[in-house]
């Protein structure tokens, strides 16, 4: 078939509210071929969703399509009746969203919401409809298929609710699947299983798949062409080859340099942020609405007119939608590049030593259980930081950083084990019972920045409250001088003492968070997920301002992430990691290197890399992280270990594997001899 099955002709789509006509999509054009998966990235606010929405005819009330064509199959859905559009939703164009729990109704078995699908689209009876769902179930590698139909949604983990919805998205053969973000709050594991069912799936029932995500490394993963959207537009379209390898906009550019790749390193070849903040719809500039953030910037001829998508010269099948784009020498260095100094470690301020940490779960009659349990969500933790150091922690969810992280700050205090702050044991002592001094001396910065500020006080008096609860200061007016040195050390203007939270990006609450959290000079900085919240620009600005404060205050951060590319970036140790068990530590170079322990090896395969150069081993792991209420038996890891084989006997399933140097200062927990370690295979590697 050479005739489209999705094909979108300068779309315009606005929302109507009292302040007025607020355009959201301006002159967009894409096609999907049969059997091809398009990839549309971008930053938050871009327009990606509201694409999607709009070739559902979802856009809710004040949603409305104000100019160009939707043709599903040659059919025109911008003027199809509502009759008509409720046959070809669900059935012949499907759509995955990015929360899992919001499609699905928690008050039905799962295995009647899926029967639902082909009983409604298709009028087959309820025996049909039940093989047909458990067919699909098997499909998408969910264990035990007849469980899980019996099965309520809250029961399932979030990658076994999102397969469900795929499932349920697949049930009535869609020519098109729309995927918006599907993988967003899954672990990178648990990531990597849906990517690989994808695209299986789609080789499979042939359906054509428009991918959002802002995630790369995915798009290159999954998808044969891309567009590229900024503002409301499309900036850049083409194969993923022309694209990652032949960029042509200089947003498409700003992107790729914002992302971690291998290539990256925070001394010698740092991050280059994109500057200044995506613009508001009503703010859009004249011309060219990248204009303000571009390097490459020509008043008089970049913000003139609006511009139009056309080819380079020389590259066909490729468009963009930047002016310049034959006169820019696109392998120039750009304005920002630069180098750093490198940060050299000091004493060790943080030990952690045989660190357990258990839950008592009381025995509850209603649900039957007759005794208590314990859920062991720390055991035998033993890590080192020094001054200036950055340590990574890595695992999946559930693997306990996050409590680590807690009994650290006094949130919890340890069951067994002893954390020392300089010389001092804090591991015992609440934070309720910490004097002023410890409180400061080690902070956090959270994952989400929404959640830590006050809504109804201004980020002046936020920040200067910290200051007081530290002591810092013997006057207001030193408080206040203060904190305006803060807001210059994370490089937001002064002018913000004055703003509310609403009134500030993402980004810009991180920042905050980051000026509260360094605002009692801490010796150590606990930051959980800190950039994951954030879009891909944002992020490398975050991640840079983190890097050169730690270089000015000399902090030491424990960097609590699941996004290896960040970890390999930034850290200078890592720590695996895996059901309360630290499986692997070492420096960063040698954590990324072989030999690996087993789990590092696959969580190193399942992160995804935006670069056509590197080739990767394939390794998905089977099956979810067991229950920290009831670990398995042995090695922590052997209910998903690929490598299990390799070792002799039942020894990975009777016996827990001692803690092993492998290298100078290189630690693995696992059976596999010295040989079967040396014999291993770098996972990441450059191609040819």
């Amino acid at each position: 078939m050479t005739e489209p099955i999705l094909e979108i002709e300068n779309l315009s789509i606005s929302f109507f509210t009292r302040a007025g006509e607020i355009p959201a999509v301006m002159d967009f054009s894409c096609r999907v071929m049969p059997g091809e998966a398009m990839g549309l990235v971008g930053e938050s606010g871009c327009g990606k969703s509201t694409v999607a929405l709009g070739i559902m005819r979802d856009l809710g009330k004040n949603g409305r399509i104000v100019g160009g064509t939707i043709k599903f199959r040659g059919e025109d859905l911008t003027n199809m009746s509502e009759e008509n559009l409720r046959k070809i939703r669900g059935s012949a164009i499907a759509m995955v969203y990015q929360e899992p729990m919001a499609s699905l109704n928690p008050a039905m078995k799962v295995g009647k919401q899926l029967m639902e699908v082909p009983i409604i689209h298709e009028g087959i009876d309820e025996a049909a409809a039940h093989a047909r769902a458990l067919e699909m179930l098997g499909d998408v590698r969910l264990p035990d298929p007849a469980r899980i139909m019996e099965a309520y949604p809250h029961q399932l983990s979030g990658g076994q609710q999102q397969r469900i919805v795929i499932a349920m998205a697949l049930l009535s053969n869609p020519a098109l699947l729309l995927m918006d973000e599907p993988t967003t709050a899954l672990d990178v594991t648990v990531e990597a299983g849906i990517v690989d069912l994808v695209k299986t799936l789609g080789e499979k029932y042939g359906a054509s798949m428009l991918f959002i995500s802002h995630n790369l490394g995915l798009i290159l993963e999954t998808c044969n062409r891309i567009t590229v959207m900024y503002s409301g537009e499309a900036v850049e379209t083409g194969t993923i080859k022309a694209i990652f390898d032949d960029m042509r906009h200089p947003y498409t550019q700003g992107l790729f340099r914002s992302i971690p790749l291998p290539s990256a390193d925070k001394t010698s070849h740092p991050l280059v942020a994109i500057p200044g903040q995506l613009p508001l719809p009503h703010e859009r500039p004249p011309g060219c609405n990248f204009g303000p953030r571009c390097g490459h910037f020509e008043a008089g001829k970049c913000d003139q007119h609006k511009l139009a998508m056309h080819e380079p010269e020389g590259l066909a099948g490729h468009e963009t939608r930047c002016i310049r784009t034959d006169e820019i020498d696109w392998n120039a260095p750009i304005a920002g590049d630069h180098t750093n100094e490198p940060i050299e470690p000091g004493e060790v301020v943080l030990r952690v030593e045989g660190l357990k940490k258990y839950y008592q779960v009381a025995a509850n009659e209603i649900f039957g259980g007759t005794e208590a349990r314990s859920v062991k969500a720390n055991e035998e933790v033993s890590l080192e930081a020094r001054e200036a150091e950055t340590v990574a922690i890595v695992g999946e969810s559930g693997c306990g950083k996050s409590t680590l992280a807690r009994v650290l700050l006094g949130l919890e205090t340890r069951t067994e084990g002893e954390v020392f702050l300089g010389d001092r044991e804090i591991g015992a002592i609440d934070i309720a019972d910490r004097d002023t001094h410890t409180v400061s001396s080690i902070q956090m910065v959270f994952q989400n920045p929404f959640d830590t500020l006050n809504p109804s006080h201004t980020v002046g008096s936020q920040i200067i409250r910290s200051l007081e609860k530290f002591g810092v200061g013997n006057s207001q007016a030193e408080r206040r001088e203060r904190m305006l040195e803060l807001l210059d050390l994370v490089k937001l203007p002064r002018e913000f003492e004055s703003r509310m939270p609403r009134q500030l990006s993402g980004g810009q609450k991180q920042r905050i968070g980051i000026a509260r959290a360094f605002s009692g000079s801490p010796t150590v900085v606990v930051a959980d997920e800190p950039v994951s919240a954030l879009d891909v620009s944002v992020q490398a600005a975050v991640t840079e301002l983190l890097v050169d404060v730690q270089r000015e205050s000399r902090t030491t951060m424990l960097f609590i992430s699941h996004d290896l590319s960040v970890v390999r970036y930034l850290a200078d140790r890592v720590v695996v990691m895996y059901l309360g068990h630290v499986v692997e530590q070492g420096t960063t170079d040698q954590v990324f290197a072989p030999p690996y322990h087993p789990y590092t090896e696959a969580l190193l395969s399942a992160v995804p890399i935006a670069d056509t150069s590197i080739t990767k081993k394939h390794i998905v792991l089977e099956g979810d992280i067991p229950s920290a209420m009831n670990p398995p038996s042995g090695c922590p890891f052997q209910t998903r270990c690929p490598r299990k084989s390799q070792v002799p006997g039942d020894r990975c399933e009777t016996e827990m594997p001692p803690m092993r140097g492998v290298g100078d200062g290189h630690f693995v927990k696992c059976h596999l001899t010295d040989a079967d370690l040396d014999e291993m295979e770098p996972v990441i590697s450059m191609a040819g």
